[in-house]
Order: C-alpha cells, then sequence, then structure tokens
C-alpha cells in the first residue's frame, strides 16, 4: 500500500479541498494572498468559461493551467455574453482544489442578489473576488437585456469590505459569520484620461482593493510612466498590481481588437512586428513574453495576469519561457490516493445495475 502524499505548499494537510489555517495580516485563507504577501511574483489567468452544463469541460480547461499559475480567473458574462455563471465555476473548481477568482459583474444583478452570492462563495471556499462594473448589454448578443448596475465597481468594493471587515450587510444586518476575502479590482493604464488612472487607482484601493489586474498591457512605456506615478504616490505599498499580458494570434486581428475592443491599446509597432513575422501566431506568443520580461523588472509589479483568450494552451509556454516563475512550482491539482478507489466504486456501482436490470428483464420475460 502507497505511502498518503505530502501535501503541497499552502495546501491543507486534511485535504485539497479544504481552506488554509489563517495566518496574520491575512484577509483570506487562500493561496494567491500568500504568494502575494511573501513577496513571489504571482501569475494568474482566465478560465474562458464554457457554453455548457458538462462540469467536464471546465475541469478540461482548468487542467492545462495545472503548475503554472497561482489563480484563475472565473469570468462573469464578460462583453455581455452569457456563458457558465461564475459561481457555478468557483464552485467546481473549489471542489477540485483550484484557486479561483471571482468576478462579479454590477450590470446583471442587484445589492441583494450580489451580497448573497458573496457569502455563498465564500462558504464554497472561494478566497479571492475581482471586482468589476461591467460592460454595457448593448455590447453582447443579448441587448434588449435589462442592465441593473446597482452597484459600480467601487460600490461594490465597499460593500464587500464592510461584509467581511464589519460583519454586516450594506442594511447594517449582522452576518453570523463574516466572508474571509481577498478584494481585487480591474485597472486600465491605456485609456484616456491617463492622468487620471493613478488617482483612479488610488479610489479603488480606498474602496477596499487589495491586488488589481490591468487591461493588456501593448506598450511598455506607457504602462512605465502609470507605475512611476503610483509610485509617486506610494499606491505600489498599498496595493499589489498585476498587469496584464496576452499573446495575439495575427496582425489581424490586433487590428480588429485594437478598432473594436474599448480600452484596449495596441501600438503600430507591435501590429507591424507581427506582419513582418513568418508565423504570426508564434510571434504573438514572443511578444507576449517579451512584455513580461520587461514589466516584471517595474518596480511594483507584483506579477502577471495572463489572458489567452483561444489560446490557453500557449499560457504554460509562455510562463515557463518567459522564466518568470524563478524555478517556483505553483500549486497544480495531483492525482489524490482516492481517486482510483472512486472510479472502481462508480464502475462497479455501474456495473451491478446494468446486471440487475438484465435479471429483471429475464424474470419479466417469464
Amino acid at each position: 500500500m502507497t505511502s498518503p502524499r505530502p501535501p503541497q505548499r499552502d495546501e491543507h494537510p486534511d485535504g485539497i479541498h479544504l481552506p488554509l489555517e489563517p495566518l496574520p495580516g491575512h484577509t483570506s485563507r487562500g493561496r494567491l494572498e500568500r504568494v502575494l504577501r511573501r513577496g513571489e511574483f504571482a501569475v494568474t489567468t482566465e478560465l474562458n468559461p464554457p457554453d455548457s452544463a458538462d462540469p467536464e469541460d471546465v475541469y478540461n480547461r482548468a487542467r492545462i493551467f495545472d503548475g503554472w499559475v497561482d489563480g484563475i480567473n472565473a469570468v462573469d458574462a464578460s462583453g455581455a455574453n452569457c456563458h457558465m455563471s461564475s459561481v457555478g465555476i468557483c464552485a467546481l473548481l473549489t471542489r477540485m482544489g483550484y484557486a479561483p477568482i471571482m468576478q462579479i459583474a454590477c450590470r446583471d444583478k442587484n445589492r441583494i442578489a450580489i451580497q448573497g452570492d458573496v457569502l455563498g462563495a465564500a462558504a464554497m471556499g472561494v478566497a479571492n473576488i475581482l471586482c468589476l462594473t461591467g460592460d454595457g448589454v448593448q455590447a453582447g448578443d443579448q441587448p434588449g437585456a435589462k442592465p441593473v448596475f446597482d452597484l459600480d465597481s467601487m460600490s461594490l468594493l465597499e460593500t464587500i469590505r464592510i461584509m467581511r471587515d464589519n460583519g454586516k450587510f450594506l442594511s447594517g444586518r449582522k452576518l453570523t459569520t463574516p466572508p474571509k476575502l481577498f478584494l481585487g479590482a480591474a485597472v486600465n493604464p491605456f485609456a484616456p484620461p491617463f492622468d487620471f488612472r493613478p488617482l483612479h487607482l488610488g479610489k479603488k484601493i480606498a474602496a477596499g482593493a487589495q491586488f488589481v489586474q490591468s487591461q493588456y498591457c501593448f506598450d511598455v512605456p506607457m504602462f512605465r510612466s502609470f507605475m512611476e506615478r503610483v509610485r509617486d504616490l506610494g499606491f505600489h505599498e498599498q496595493v499589489f498590481i498585476l498587469c496584464g499580458v496576452g499573446p495575439l494570434a495575427s496582425a489581424k486581428t490586433a487590428r480588429w481588437i485594437r478598432s473594436n475592443v474599448p480600452g484596449i491599446h495596441i501600438p503600430d509597432s507591435i501590429i507591424t512586428r507581427l506582419e513582418g513575422a513568418a508565423d504570426q501566431k508564434a510571434e504573438g506568443k514572443r511578444i507576449c513574453i517579451d512584455i513580461i520580461n520587461e514589466v516584471k523588472e517595474i518596480p511594483g509589479v507584483a506579477g502577471v495576469h495572463v489572458m489567452a483568450y483561444r489560446q490557453e494552451e500557449y499560457v504554460a509556454e509562455i510562463v515557463d519561457e518567459s522564466g518568470v516563475l524563478k524555478g517556483r512550482r505553483p500549486w497544480k491539482r495531483e492525482p489524490r490516493q482516492d481517486d482510483q478507489l472512486v472510479a472502481q466504486r462508480l464502475d462497479q456501482i455501474l456495473h451491478d445495475n446494468i446486471t440487475e436490470t438484465q435479471v429483471d428483464m429475464v424474470k419479466t420475460a417469464h
């Protein structure tokens, strides 16, 4: 009989589905906060939500990130298009030990529903929440939907912070057990007015943001200027900043994104480099790696958020080839000792059901 597998770093010794022990100065019991507070360069990514009710569609997408990321964003109807819900994806991921970052977009739910989702997510083991205002419904494929926007990203941060730190709903009613959460927000250094972006970050920090993930960075000098101002204001000491990066599939794709997706800035130099490449997809990956190698050296940058829409298989290669982990191995889903026993038992139950059904058919025939 094989001995039990020793727990990985930042894993509960009694089970991957169990929360970690609380640590002083931490507001959550999750791995992402621990990695960042230890000063390790964090890597997060996004799980493209399926148009499906099959849990395996989620697990298959999560497996390709094993051992390469510290957190997986469960996207909440980005672009105002409907997919499997963020809270549903988080339920599946926490069950298997992954560290999801649950996105909440204010577009679709009022404060009553959102506060309920926060409690439910925390009860399932979700330790990280990213607060977003959300795209307008006109951006999606159901523009006739009614937008809610009862809250925005700022008031959502404040709402969850009050629930966590004060143990109360917005109504003032007390919570029996407050949620233990690490709160995040989004920032976009590449959208005008540029001088306001660092100040806007400060407002999100005041509202409760402990980490932020930026919009795609394709213009490193512009991001460097943003970080200079952030450091001047001292915000880099108050929040963990993860720079958003990602591969471009082609020059054609880059031009389309630049023209049709608000808030994403792609310089001409990037498109020219793609156009001059024999293999544009490989060059897009190379550009992403080069950008990571530049931004990781910028003071105040605590990690990268790798967004590889429909190129998720490249995430491991990008992280590996960039060397950004410096030999560190993030938690990965490993086979457990009881996995095979569970599979055998399920097979036995199915076999017994088939056998019993066949016996019943014989009896009925006589």
